[in-house]
C-alpha cells in the first residue's frame, strides 16, 4: 500500500500513544478534582498547553483545547464575533476557507453581521488590495489561512498584518500549516491561530485555538467553564497529552521533514506534469512541501481516486471534510477552474511515513490509470 492522503488523516506516532496510554489506565483522574488524582491531569494538560504554544511561538497568549480545528475555527469566528459585536460587524474572509470557517461566517451573517469575501488570484493567493481597500472602522476580523489544504499555496499572512495594523484582528487558521512550514504567531502577526493534533500525528478529536491575551472571546459551547471558561467540558486527558507529545516532536523535527517531503514533492510533479494535458493547482513555488494537487482534462478525480485504490494507493481530489459531495472544490471555482476542470482534480498528499518506494509505485501506476479513463472518456480525442 502506498497512502497518500495525509491532510485527510494521519497515523498516530508510536510516541504519542505511548505518551498517552498511561493517562487511559493509570492516571485517569479529571483535572477538575481537588484530590491527587485530579492534580496530576491537571499538571498534564498544563505540560501540554506549554508545549503546543511553544510550537508556534505562543507565550504571548493562551491555548484553549477544542475537539479539534473546526471547533477551534467556530470559537474563534463565532466567539469573536459575539464578544466584540459592540465595536462592530464587518468580517473579511478569503474565499478558499475551510467549510469550518466559511459556515460560521454564514451563520454569522444571519445574525445581522456583513461578510465580505477576499478574493483570491488564479494560484490561490488572497489579494491583500482588497483587504486595504475594504477595511473599515466597524471592521472587527479577518480570517485568512496559513496555506490552503487543497492546493497547498502559502498565504501571504505577513504582508496582510501590516495592513490591518492592529485596526481589526486577524484569525489564521494554521491547520495545514503546522508541521510544514514555519508557524511563528509574533512573526505572522496571528491574534488567533487554530492547530490540529493529527495533523501532527497526534490523536483525532482534539485541536487548539492560541488567543493572544488581548483578544476577548465568548464561548460558544456551554456548561463547567473549562479551559478559563472559553470551552465548557470535562478535558480529554489523554488525547491532549498526546498532542502536546506531538508538539513537541513536530517543534524537533519538521524542518528536516518538510525537506525530505519537499523532494518526494517535486518528484512526483515533475514526472505527473509529463503526462498529457495534465496540469498543477496551486501556487509553483509558493506551496506546503508535502502538497500535489494536480488536475486532468476529460477524466473526473473519483474515478482516478477509485482506480489508484484498485492498485494499493490511497489519494484524494480534495478536501476530506466535503470531499463527499459531488460539488465541485469551492477553492478551485475562487481560482477560476471550470466545473469541469476542478472535476478533474487528483490531491496527493505527503507525510512521515512515505518512501521513494511509495513515490515509485505512484509514478509507475497512474499514467497508466489516466490512459484508461481517457480511453473511456467521450470527451476525450487523440
Amino acid at each position: 500500500m502506498a497512502y497518500f492522503d495525509y491532510t485527510s488523516a494521519k497515523p498516530v506516532d508510536e510516541r504519542v500513544l505511548e505518551a498517552m496510554l498511561p493517562y487511559m489506565t493509570e492516571s485517569f483522574g479529571n483535572p477538575s478534582s481537588v484530590h491527587s488524582y485530579g492534580f496530576k491531569a491537571r499538571e498534564a494538560v498544563q505540560e501540554a498547553r506549554e508545549k503546543v504554544a511553544k510550537l508556534v511561538n505562543g507565550g504571548g497568549g493562551t491555548v484553549v483545547f477544542t475537539s479539534g480545528a473546526t471547533e477551534a475555527n467556530n470559537l474563534a469566528i463565532i466567539g469573536y464575533a459575539m464578544r466584540n459585536a459592540r465595536k462592530g460587524k464587518h468580517i473579511l474572509v478569503s474565499a478558499v476557507e475551510h467549510m469550518s470557517v466559511i459556515n460560521p461566517a454564514k451563520f454569522l451573517q444571519k445574525q445581522g453581521f456583513e461578510v465580505e469575501y477576499i478574493p483570491v488570484g488564479k494560484y490561490g493567493e488572497v489579494d491583500v488590495s482588497f483587504i486595504d481597500q475594504k477595511l473599515r472602522d466597524d471592521t472587527i476580523l479577518v480570517s485568512v489561512q496559513h496555506a490552503n489544504n487543497e492546493i497547498g499555496t502559502i498565504q501571504p499572512v505577513e504582508e496582510i498584518s501590516e495592513v490591518l495594523a492592529g485596526k481589526a484582528a486577524l484569525h489564521i487558521d494554521a491547520t495545514a500549516s503546522v508541521g510544514q512550514i514555519e508557524v511563528d504567531v509574533e512573526k505572522i502577526g496571528a491574534d488567533m491561530l487554530t492547530i490540529s493534533s493529527n495533523d501532527i500525528y497526534g490523536p483525532k478529536g482534539v485541536g487548539a485555538l492560541w488567543i493572544r491575551k488581548e483578544a476577548k472571546l465568548q464561548p460558544v459551547i456551554l456548561g463547567g467553564g473549562q479551559e478559563n471558561g472559553l470551552r465548557s467540558g470535562s478535558e480529554n486527558v489523554p488525547s491532549i497529552v498526546g498532542f502536546g507529545k506531538a508538539a513537541e516532536i513536530t517543534a524537533m523535527e519538521w524542518r528536516e521533514e518538510a525537506e525530505r517531503l519537499r523532494r518526494l514533492r517535486d518528484r512526483i510533479i515533475d514526472n505527473v506534469l509529463k503526462i498529457e494535458e495534465s496540469y498543477l493547482n496551486g501556487h509553483p513555488e509558493k506551496r506546503l512541501p508535502n502538497n500535489v494537487n494536480v488536475r486532468f482534462s476529460y477524466i473526473e478525480g473519483e474515478s482516478i481516486v477509485l482506480s489508484l485504490d484498485m492498485a494499493g494507493i490511497q489519494a484524494s481530489t480534495g478536501s476530506a471534510c466535503s470531499s463527499k459531495t459531488l460539488q465541485p472544490s469551492h477553492v478551485l471555482m475562487a481560482c477560476g477552474l471550470k466545473h469541469e476542470e476542478a472535476h478533474g482534480t487528483l490531491l496527493l498528499t505527503l507525510g512521515r511515513y512515505n518512501t521513494d518506494e511509495d513515490v515509485d509505485r505512484l509514478l509507475e501506476v497512474l499514467p497508466g490509470v489516466i490512459e484508461r479513463l481517457r480511453s473511456m472518456s467521450p470527451l476525450y480525442r487523440r
